[in-house]
């Protein structure tokens, strides 16, 4: 992994780039990351749920940080060649967590599985998704 690929670097990057992300890494490895997307002040579904496309957003982030490492430095332009969720059970809560996980890589792409979760509850995952990652050119 590289020196600049860690979660306050990220967090800096993304801050700069896309300050409308709404979301920021907490931990990242070679292979995975780790996320959260703070749901205080954010609008949520009847019955103070959290919607699917608030879901689909940290998954999405997550996996767009995954990248970072996967390519040896921070890239705007890694983007989302395809990702689906599918949503397990109500998500409630506070926090919304998610985990990105490398499943694998070629020169061009990656593909990445995410599990999303409320709060401290990491066993209750409320989503689950996989993507795929376009890479840029090196």
């Amino acid at each position: 992994m590289s020196e600049n690929v860690e979660a306050e670097a990220i967090n800096a990057f993304v801050a700069d780039c896309f300050p409308e992300l709404g979301s920021r890494c907490l931990d990242i490895g070679d292979d995975f990351v780790l996320a959260e997307y703070d749901m205080s002040g954010i609008a949520r579904r009847p019955g103070g749920y959290i919607s699917g496309p608030d879901q689909f957003r940290l998954a999405d982030a997550a996996l767009w940080f995954l990248t970072y490492p996967a390519i040896g430095h921070m890239e705007e332009m890694s983007v989302t060649s395809e990702l689906s969720i599918r949503y397990l059970r109500p998500a409630k809560g506070e926090r919304l967590f998610a985990r990105a996980q490398l499943e694998s890589r070629s020169r061009r792409s990656f593909v990445g599985t995410v599990a999303l979760w409320c709060d401290e509850e990491q066993a209750k995952k409320v989503s689950v998704g996989q993507g795929t990652y376009a890479l840029p050119l090196d």
